[in-house]
């Protein structure tokens, strides 16, 4: 389904975005191998979530769909064993976490997904799942899905991630509480922390030590109730729509605002934008409040590489931004673009150049002349959601023509009746 953006005047009024992709994944698992009843409120209920409540119940878990939320009745630290291949579609999330939480199940499993996530490097988890003793096999000796895992008898290893990635970190973590011995996760750098949280919001084994994270066998814990706070990568797209849109003006509202997640606002702020925002309130161990967007002359700044794992989901709609801004942007450290949905880095520089923006491209750096963009462009998402969406915000101002735009649904199902409300068009 193409889908044509008329060019756009202003953007006005409020909106929730949908859940947290992060924490609705980790809310499912966790659910699932607690103990008794709970209720996951306000899940994102998306592709790549809805494979994760699939899956879950294929290992045992009863979730049912109650309204906005989601009611799961927990299997316990003991998983069934599956009868059949578990489909993790285009979730890279679930295949690596869920990859660390079978290693530690005495069973077989294998996991697979399309073809996107099939060709998504694996080695990064499997490499440490085997070091902790789970046989693990796949296509390229374990490099790419399908996977196929028999677990049980881990022990726990101190690992150091060789690149900042809280998957990494949260599938060896999980894998961690069915380990004998202590498990530990060193980051070269912090990266995004709601596995930690969610721990600590079930009481299980967690501590925090710099850039240490350690864990260590649990026993059978009780189920709790978790709220989902709103995806700030969703929110991410109308920030930026309302910075670079004339006469426009858009609060989010029940935003997670983690600090781990909110690099994005610290590189906006520091290219000019009027923008602000606030924590109101903790959502089951998770800061929340609102985030309010104003036009704004942007300006070109060199982004730290420090940011760059606070805000890697953001960066496609950042390049959105630098497209507008006065002057040059060169954001550095990209390499885990590479190996997204698609080749982000790749289909970021082609969309800007059909957008009749300059820019250049290195092996894991972007350098954007901004400026403006040209009319009646034709975005090209290579099957990658925050692709479709980002670049749709990109040509708002001039109007463009969005190719697949279906793609949006991976993360964000009501994206384009949200962008309307905005709009003015509801």
């Amino acid at each position: 389904m193409d889908r044509l953006i008329i060019p756009t005047k202003s953007l006005r009024g409020s909106l929730r975005v949908p859940g947290d992709k992060s924490v609705t994944h980790r809310g499912l698992m966790l659910g699932t191998l607690a103990q008794g009843e709970s209720t996951l409120s306000y899940p994102l209920k998306a592709g790549d979530t809805l494979s994760t409540a699939q899956v879950m119940r294929q290992l045992g878990a009863e979730i049912t769909e109650r309204g906005e939320h989601f009611h799961i009745k927990g299997a316990g630290l003991r998983l069934k064993e599956p009868g059949n291949l578990l489909d993790c579609g285009n979730a890279g999330t679930l295949i690596r976490l869920v990859a660390g939480l079978l290693s530690g199940q005495d069973m077989f499993t294998v996991l697979t997904g399309d073809a996107s996530l099939r060709g998504r490097p694996m080695a990064r988890v499997t490499t440490p799942l085997r070091q902790m003793g789970a046989r693990i096999e796949g296509r390229e000796n374990g490099r790419l899905a399908p996977l196929a895992i028999r677990g049980g008898g881990l022990t726990g290893i101190h690992y150091e991630l060789p690149v900042a990635s809280a998957q990494v970190k949260s599938a060896v973590l999980l894998a961690g509480l069915f380990a004998e011995e202590d498990t530990e996760v060193v980051e070269p750098a912090p990266t995004r922390d709601h596995t930690e949280r969610i721990f600590r919001h079930y009481g299980l084994p967690i501590e925090v030590e710099g850039h240490l994270i350690r864990t260590r066998r649990t026993g059978p814990f009780t189920a709790q109730n978790l709220t989902v706070p709103g995806d700030i990568s969703s929110a991410a797209f109308f920030i930026v729509a309302a910075l670079i849109t004339r006469d426009s003006d858009v609060t989010l509202e029940g935003v997670g605002l983690n600090p781990t997640r909110t690099g994005l606002l610290t590189v906006l702020k520091q290219m000019g934008a009027d923008l602000n925002w606030e924590v109101t309130e903790g959502q089951d161990g998770e800061p929340v409040g609102w985030i309010r967007a104003r036009s704004s002359q942007l300006k070109g700044v060199s982004v730290d590489p420090r940011l760059i794992p606070l805000m890697v989901d953001e960066v496609p709609v950042l390049a959105a931004a630098a497209a507008w801004a006065e002057g040059e942007t060169y954001i550095p450290s990209l390499e885990e673009l590479r190996v997204k949905e698609s080749d982000r880095l790749s289909a970021v520089a082609q969309n800007l150049q059909n957008l009749g923006v300059t820019v250049e491209m290195g092996h894991d750096w972007l350098r954007i002349r901004g400026g403006g963009v040209q009319s009646g462009a034709v975005i090209e998402p290579f099957h990658d959601h925050r692709i479709a969406m980002a670049f749709a915000v990109c040509g708002l101002p001039r109007g463009v023509l969005v190719r697949d735009a279906e793609w949006a649904s991976i993360s964000f199902p009501g994206f384009w009746e949200d962008l309307e409300k905005l709009m003015g068009k509801d």
